[in-house]
């Protein structure tokens, strides 16, 4: 009984994710609220029935109202970061999810050829990251590297890990606690352009920085 209950919350909240996310796309304030009321409601129901039949409405009250306050709050916390990292110079900002930043960085601004040492000029943009990953603590950070197909594959993603490890460090210098922060290279695995062209190869030599709200 318990993990047909489980089974049902989970559907019903990808369901509610994806019927908000069509209506609110420009508003992930608003939409962090929905899908955390629906959540909340369900589960406070589940809750509540397990306690007796008498309670599962109030619980789902209960659950909905908490829910929508914990998904506002959210939402509200990375409109905020995503602003800031936008002012920062050399850097793209993708909004993944209601939850999730993508700040996307080319090598080139990075590192020199060949190289996993960062550039002098490239730490003042590291250095803004920090101040703004400082000031929103209840995250996590998960900096990948990637490559093109240019040379092995072996040492590609040898060169992707050094170079993520590398931005990992320095984050950690400026004082970006280090348990909130991973390292991964991932290679030449994941192009998002054709390796066939001079333009492609350079869109595919990146590091990205995957920053997440921690859950509850």
């Amino acid at each position: 009984m318990k993990r047909s209950l489980v089974t049902i919350l989970i559907a019903l909240m990808a369901t509610s994710a994806f019927a908000v996310d069509n209506a609110t796309r420009r508003d992930k304030t608003v939409k962090g609220a929905a899908i955390g009321g629906v959540a909340g409601a369900v589960l406070g129901s589940v809750l509540g029935n397990n306690r007796g039949s008498g309670n599962a409405k109030r619980g789902a009250a209960i659950g909905g109202a908490v829910g929508v306050t914990a998904g506002a709050i959210i939402g509200a916390m990375m409109d905020k970061q995503e602003r800031e990292l936008r002012q920062i110079e050399g850097v793209d900002v993708t909004r993944v999810d209601n939850d999730e930043l993508k700040v996307t960085v080319r090598n080139e601004v990075l590192f020199g050829f060949d190289s996993a040492g960062l550039r002098r000029a490239s730490r003042d943009s590291l250095q803004e990251m920090a101040e703004v990953f400082e000031r929103y603590p209840d995250t996590t950070i998960v900096v990948e590297g990637h490559t093109d197909s240019t040379g092995a594959a072996a040492y590609n993603n040898r060169l992707s890990q050094r170079r993520a490890s590398t931005v990992e460090n320095y984050l950690q210098d400026l004082g970006v606690r280090g348990s909130r922060i991973e390292a991964v290279g991932n290679g030449e695995s994941q192009p998002r352009a054709s390796n066939g062209t001079t333009s492609g190869r350079q869109r595919n030599r990146r590091v990205e920085i995957h920053v997440r709200a921690q859950a509850a």
